[in-house]
């Protein structure tokens, strides 16, 4: 009996532990929300994030918060020392190398040609002595064989036959002098001057990073950084988020808003579909109503993600978002980012 009772009980752990296994492995769904979470009207796609190109520290920030600029109005400049230290470089590089080619191209240089030509006048005034020397010494050979050796007359021929070398090397050497730069050798130096031309202006085109400008008009909303904060491409470090981000956030102009409406998918069949149609905007806070002009809507339906901007979110919505048009806010103030709530007329059941 003990025995049976102890197999009926690990019996039905058994079991409890493969339902639980089961239970537990079950895909879990989101629990619908008890309200639908305001949206962001204003998301980061409809303002300029801007980041830097290039890493250095920052040196100032003429840019103000809330400052209308135009594009290319600088908004902060990076110190650029070390790069500009390797632009000058290049640069001096470069025109030493127009230098160069230029020495190439005004060539042969006079003075080289009348020290090649003093050569060659030396060289065949030693040949003619040569010569004169032998003929004087062949002459009187031939009247008298016993009046100069053998000897010596085949030494005053090999004088005169090196003098005479001597003066066909001067003669050539005269030439090339004359003929000045070999065309391969400008051809070459050109090439490395353009190269070096090139390095320069890729060099300048680096510098002009250094100082981060406006990418078009608007204004600026954030400015993420500080005199002395170290800038690159990833962003700047906050120290209150520990996070990168953009080092200056710019928006529209700030007479023409727009505002970001979305709309849940299970509404979306409630919008007219051509044409204008009626909405209007509350402030929260105030009484005030501002009618909206429709301007476009992006027809591609998105999960909602303003709860913590995250793409996994535990709510199962996913919305439409629709741009519409404001202009003069009346006495409502009103910022960038700011959460509002929209109305919509709908088209009929």
């Amino acid at each position: 009996m003990k025995n049976r009772l102890l197999f009926g009980l690990a019996l039905i752990g058994v079991l409890a532990g493969v339902g639980s296994a089961i239970f537990y492995s079950l895909p879990k769904h989101a629990q619908p929300p008890v309200f639908n979470p305001a949206a962001n009207p204003f998301p980061s796609g409809s303002n300029v994030d801007i980041f830097a190109e290039v890493s250095a520290p920052v040196l100032a920030i003429p840019a103000k918060e809330g400052e209308g600029v135009t594009k290319g109005t600088p908004l902060v400049i990076l110190d650029d020392s070390v790069q500009r230290a390797a632009t000058a470089q290049l640069e001096e590089q470069a025109r030493a190398a127009g230098v160069l080619l230029e020495e190439l191209k005004a060539q042969p240089r006079p003075e080289t040609l009348r020290v090649a030509e003093a050569q060659l006048a030396a060289a065949e005034a030693a040949h003619k002595t040569t010569r004169d020397q032998y003929e004087k010494q062949k002459r009187s050979f031939d009247l008298d064989p016993g009046s100069v050796s053998r000897e010596a007359l085949d030494s005053a021929l090999n004088a005169e036959r090196t003098a005479q070398a001597n003066v066909e090397l001067a003669a050539r050497q005269y030439e090339l002098v004359k003929a000045g730069a070999w065309d391969y050798d400008i051809r070459t130096q050109e090439r490395q001057h353009e190269a070096l031309l090139k390095s320069a202006e890729a060099a300048r085109a680096l510098l002009a990073k250094y100082v981060i400008r406006a990418p078009v008009d608007g204004v600026v909303l954030a400015v993420n950084t500080a005199v002395g904060s170290y800038a690159s491409p990833l962003g700047t470090f906050a120290t209150y988020t520990q996070s990168n981000g953009s080092i200056v956030v710019m928006g529209a102009p700030q007479e023409n808003l727009q505002v970001r409406v979305y709309v849940d998918e299970i509404l979306v069949n409630r919008i007219p579909p051509d044409g204008p149609f009626r909405a209007e905007m509350a402030v929260r806070g105030t009484d005030v109503r501002i009618p909206l002009q429709f301007v476009r809507r992006q027809p591609y339906l998105t999960p909602k993600i303003q709860l913590s901007n995250q793409r996994q979110e535990r709510v199962d919505v996913r919305v439409l978002p629709l741009i519409f048009r404001f202009g003069n806010a009346g006495k409502a103030r009103l910022y960038p980012g700011q959460l509002v709530d929209v109305f919509i007329e709908a088209k009929p059941r």
